[in-house]
């Protein structure tokens, strides 16, 4: 079954969503208002990727911020993916 987790370590690295797809793969996501925020959101994705032990967990098969606002998803040149929460529509 997919799930859906948050995590706050004791020194405040806080990951607002964890997303475990059904094969094992997983994904890390940032959540923020606007595009103007998704560099700091960014960095906080990549900080928490690089403490994963890769020894008993994989490596996340993809870093995202959400954003309420935009008109297009892309790839950053860090492989952060920003996406506005629209472009998610069916």
């Amino acid at each position: 079954m997919s799930s859906l987790h948050h995590f706050l370590d004791k020194n405040g690295l806080e990951i607002d969503a964890i997303i475990r797809l059904r094969n094992g793969k997983y994904g890390l996501v940032e959540i923020k208002l606007g595009a103007h925020m998704a560099n700091d959101a960014a960095k906080t994705l990549i900080r928490f990727a690089g403490k994963i032990d890769t020894k008993h967990a994989p490596v996340p098969s993809f870093l995202m911020v959400l954003i309420g606002v935009g008109t297009y998803a892309y790839r950053r040149d860090d492989g952060v993916l920003v996406v506005p929460l629209s472009t998610l529509r069916p």
